[in-house]
């Protein structure tokens, strides 16, 4: 069953106000009924909040039995490097058993299902299709599906929420960093999202997972909305959640996005000098164990103070630095990861064989027009 709340501020443009803004895991008395006497598994991590207060320790201290923590990319304290193994445990404050997801398990098994009755997902999403939080959703709704477990998505407002950009994802690409047929920036929640994951049939044969959903109460996408919490160790504030969807194609090529600076995701830059004038070095630090070009200068462009476009992705950059590329065939990395992250060989391939940037936006626009209708079907905040 799916629950719909009202949700308000929906056809101005007037911001809501931090005080009207209720996250689902603020709307304790929606859920709590709902999980007394049960036997309770989180997916969760650091952005689970009520306030300040974790959501496992405000749930614990509600009398709510929590039987397992289901723990994302980055581990359950959202301190891990990107791509780390995230081992099992037990979190030191409750004592809770910690599962993880990332790694050789993504998906809970059926014994560790067993002995639970529902499933929380509550973790803050930057609203991209490779953050890899959604794929972990996704094969959380897969395991609920198959042990016809009911799953509780707490929802968050989204911060690149207010546009669609990019191609649509091509099945044959298909990985962690892109499950489904759905743009680079999406316009959804992951409440949203959980639905049109159901309502299209995505999970493994087809199954429906039991979903509910507690909305946003006061949310807008019109509404700028700035992360309480860092979602990640390499998004450190709003600028770099904001450039994200742009910069993050970078990281399927030789040039640094800032990893293992103070700068991630704000800084652009390879050895070269034709890059820019900008200079920093990447080196080894928590949260970025090993980035790319450790230790080498790094000529290129610093982003942290430009406004970000709230229309579409900011391709510029990224166009700019391939056609400034000495070797224009050693630019993207040899295993491709590009096409990973665009969800199609067609970007690389178009730039390779000299497409201009206005041509390939153009070419996304059949599968952008056919994602958006599809789109309306699952909202539950208006555009």
């Amino acid at each position: 069953m799916l629950l719909l709340l009202t949700v308000g501020c929906w056809l101005t443009t007037v911001h809501c106000t931090a005080q009207s803004l209720q996250t689902g895991a603020d709307q304790t008395n929606l859920y709590l009924p709902t999980l007394a006497g049960k036997r309770v598994g989180m997916v969760v991590n650091h952005t689970s909040r009520i306030g300040k207060t974790h959501l496992v320790d405000s749930l614990v201290a509600r009398g709510i039995t929590i039987k397992t923590i289901f723990a994302p990319e980055h581990g359950f304290r959202g301190d891990a490097t990107d791509g780390e193994t995230i081992s099992d445990g037990r979190d030191t404050r409750t004592g809770i058993r910690i599962t993880s997801l990332y790694g050789d398990n993504r998906k809970p098994k059926p014994a560790q299902m067993d002995s639970l009755d529902v499933i929380i997902f509550d973790v803050q999403d930057v609203g991209t299709r490779f953050y890899t939080y959604i794929s972990t959703m996704h094969y959380v709704m897969e395991a609920c599906a198959e042990t016809n477990k009911p799953l509780l998505v707490l929802d968050r407002p989204n911060p690149n929420g207010h546009y669609i950009d990019g191609p649509v994802l091509d099945p044959k690409f298909k990985s962690f960093v892109g499950m489904h047929p759905i743009p680079v920036v999406h316009g959804l929640t992951v409440g949203e999202l959980a639905r049109m994951i159901n309502g299209e049939g995505w999970l493994a044969g087809s199954k429906t997972c039991p979903l509910t959903v507690i909305p946003v109460k006061s949310y807008t996408r019109k509404t700028p909305y700035v992360l309480p919490v860092p979602p990640s160790p390499n998004l450190p504030n709003q600028q770099a959640i904001l450039l994200y969807p742009s910069i993050c194609f970078f990281e399927g090529t030789t040039v640094s996005v800032g990893r293992g600076t103070d700068k991630q995701f704000q800084v652009i830059g390879s050895p070269y000098t034709q890059y820019g004038p900008f200079t920093f070095t990447p080196v080894d630090k928590p949260g970025a164990m090993n980035p790319p070009l450790e230790g080498k200068l790094c000529y290129g462009l610093d982003l942290s103070k430009i406004t970000v476009s709230r229309q579409g992705l900011m391709l510029d950059y990224f166009f700019d630095f391939f056609n400034r590329a000495t070797d224009k065939s050693k630019f993207f990395l040899p295993t491709n990861y590009i096409d990973r992250l665009a969800g199609t060989d067609q970007l690389r391939l178009q730039l390779l064989a000299g497409v201009s940037p206005k041509t390939i936006r153009k070419s996304w626009q059949t599968g952008l027009t056919t994602y958006k209708v599809m789109r309306k079907k699952y909202l539950l905040y208006p555009d």
